[in-house]
Parts: C-alpha cells; sequence; structure tokens
C-alpha cells in the first residue's frame, strides 16, 4: 500500500503541476476566442471572467494517466471481460462530456443537446466495459473482503446495467455543474470527494491502482487549478470543467467504490458525492414544486442559500468543503471498518 501511496503522490504532483502550468495559455483561448462570462444577477463576480480553465484540468488530467499507463504498464488496468477497455472507456466520454462543455461555454447550447452529449458519453463507457455490471447485496451479512460470491452480488443484465451506468453518470455530471457557483468550489469539492476514493482503493484487498491513481492525478489538477479559481479567481473552470470533473468522478466509482465487496458499497459512492447530489436533488424538487423546469438557473443552491445568510464567498465555499468532508471521513470509516 506505502507504494502505491507514493505513486499517488507523483500522480497528483504531476496534474497538479501540468494545470499550473497550462492555465495562462487557456486564459488567453478564452480571451480570444471570446469563451468569456459577463456578471449575471446570481453571480459574485463584477467583471468579464474566462472560462475554459478545466481545459487545463483535463491536460494535466490526461497527461498524468498516460505518464502513469507508460511507467505502471499492466499493472494500470481494470480486469473486465474479453475485448472491453474501460480505461480507454472513461476517457473517451470525459472527452465527449469536455467537447460538450466546450461548446456550451461558447454558444450556450439548450439543455436538450447537453443532456444528448452526456448520456452519449455514459454509453461509450459502458460499452466499453466501465459499467455498474452489479451491485453488492447489503443484506447478505457478512461480507468479507474477499472475492464476490453468488450470495453478496446481485448481476445486472447487460441492457439495465448500461442505462444505469448512463443515469449515475448523467446525475453526477449535471450536479458537478449545479456546484460550479463559488470561486474554487467545485474544485475543491472535486479534490476532496477523489483523494477519497483513491485511498478507499488503496486500502482494499485489492488495492486497484488504476482507481487510486487516476483519483490521485483528478484531485491534482483541482488543486494545481485552484491557485487560479479560489476566491477571487482569475478564471472560471466553465461548463466544460464542472462535466468532466463530474464524469470522472461517476466514473471511478463505477469501477472502484461500487465494486468494494462490502454490505455497505452500494452507499459509498452517494456518500462521498453526498453534498452536490443532495443539493442538485433538493433544487430540482423546488424547482418542480414552482412549475419551473428543473435546468432553469435561479438562487437555490447551497452556496447561494449560504451567501444569504452573511457568510462570505470564502467562508461559503469553506463551509461545503466542510460538508464534503465529513460525508468522506464517515465513507472512509465505513471502508475501514468493512475491510478488517
Amino acid at each position: 500500500m506505502n507504494d502505491l501511496v507514493l505513486k499517488m503522490l507523483i500522480a497528483a504532483a504531476l496534474s497538479g503541476t501540468f494545470a499550473v502550468a497550462l492555465v495562462p495559455l487557456v486564459k488567453r483561448l478564452a480571451f480570444r476566442y471570446k469563451a468569456v462570462r459577463a456578471p449575471r444577477e446570481r453571480d459574485v463576480h463584477t467583471g468579464i471572467m474566462p472560462l475554459w480553465g478545466g481545459l487545463a484540468i483535463i491536460a494535466g488530467f490526461m497527461l498524468t494517466v498516460l505518464i502513469m499507463r507508460f511507467w505502471q504498464g499492466h499493472d494500470m488496468a481494470v480486469a473486465v471481460g474479453k475485448g472491453e477497455h474501460p480505461i480507454l472507456g472513461i476517457l473517451l466520454g470525459a472527452t465527449i462530456v469536455g467537447i460538450v462543455g466546450l461548446l456550451d461555454d461558447k454558444y450556450d447550447l439548450k439543455p436538450a443537446h447537453q443532456t444528448l452529449g452526456m448520456l452519449l458519453a455514459g454509453l461509450v463507457a459502458a460499452l466499453l466495459g466501465a459499467r455498474i455490471e452489479g451491485i453488492t447485496n447489503p443484506f447478505a451479512f457478512p461480507i468479507s473482503s474477499e472475492d464476490y460470491t453468488a450470495r453478496n452480488w446481485i448481476q445486472l443484465p447487460y441492457v439495465a446495467s448500461v442505462v444505469l451506468t448512463m443515469a449515475w453518470t448523467f446525475v453526477v455530471t449535471k450536479t458537478f455543474d449545479f456546484l460550479d457557483g463559488l470561486d474554487g468550489m467545485a474544485a475543491g469539492v472535486c479534490a476532496i470527494a477523489a483523494t477519497t476514493m483513491g485511498l478507499m482503493a488503496a486500502y482494499t484487498g485489492r488495492q486497484d491502482v488504476t482507481v487510486a491513481i487516476m483519483a490521485a492525478a483528478l484531485a491534482g489538477g483541482c488543486i494545481g487549478f485552484l491557485r487560479y479559481n479560489y476566491n477571487p479567481a482569475s478564471i472560471f473552470m466553465g461548463t466544460i470543467g464542472a462535466y468532466f470533473l463530474g464524469f470522472i468522478l461517476a466514473m471511478l466509482a463505477i469501477v472502484g467504490a461500487f465494486k468494494i465487496p462490502a454490505a455497505i458499497s452500494v452507499a459509498l459512492p452517494p456518500l462521498v458525492l453526498g453534498v452536490p447530489i443532495i443539493d442538485a436533488f433538493y433544487v430540482a424538487f423546488r424547482r418542480i414544486q414552482r412549475g419551473e423546469s428543473p435546468t432553469k438557473a435561479d438562487q437555490t443552491h447551497i452556496h447561494h442559500r449560504l451567501r444569504r445568510k452573511g457568510l462570505s464567498v470564502q467562508r461559503a465555499v469553506w463551509t461545503v468543503y466542510g460538508l464534503t468532508a465529513v460525508c468522506c471521513v464517515a465513507a472512509l470509516i465505513l471502508t475501514f471498518v468493512a475491510g478488517r
């Protein structure tokens, strides 16, 4: 495990360094192609801000994964069926949502077009092996940290597996877009969640090298990006960044936490991602109650409510960080207890 943690630290450092180095270039690209955001009623910034900051995170993550894949060789793989390539599926799916986000930042795509893009990304990843193949039976006690058996594993039909994967990736991807409302909030929450998923993968008996390293690379890229995105931010990650972060986290849960052979594994990903998921469903429910579209922008998200209570941007962000950390610590404790 110590060797894997060292590799995680290397991956995080590489990704963070790439992100920090690339943000100035991304800023110039955003201004050149007018991928910028003027202040809106619900925003806290007062000037025109460049978007596409997520490009720096994406580039840092992708480069790091490729470097670590070359270094680790066959150790960095996900065991699936013959002819399936889940890592490729994850990267292709992430590229699709990244393109959708990039176009949305520039042209303000219709919600239906964004939804189709996110569902397509989930479909591609699922077809290439990164899918929810089944769930651990939470009523089969006790479940050891050894391989699954017919007693503790509920296998899903192929079509149901693909559809569930598409639904899960869509929900998590969209919730991170909802969460990206204050300087540094989405990047910080993602860094905490990704670090948690990486530690969970490193701790389990399987020591999932792929999930641990990819999670570390994602966390490192987010931390590097905070150099420019923490309040007062000089660049926003944009829809491209929010979609990418949400999609990768959803995928890491599928190939990692959901497959931990313990009764509580079905609860771990929703717990790690509890803050953005609960906030998104709460806001969508309130909008539907008012007879509005669940995708309509308003000021009912958790960060808006914290700001109305008088918290500064930084205090509101750290409150959300704290809530996320509490959920993640709970998930880690459950993982450690189940792994004994």
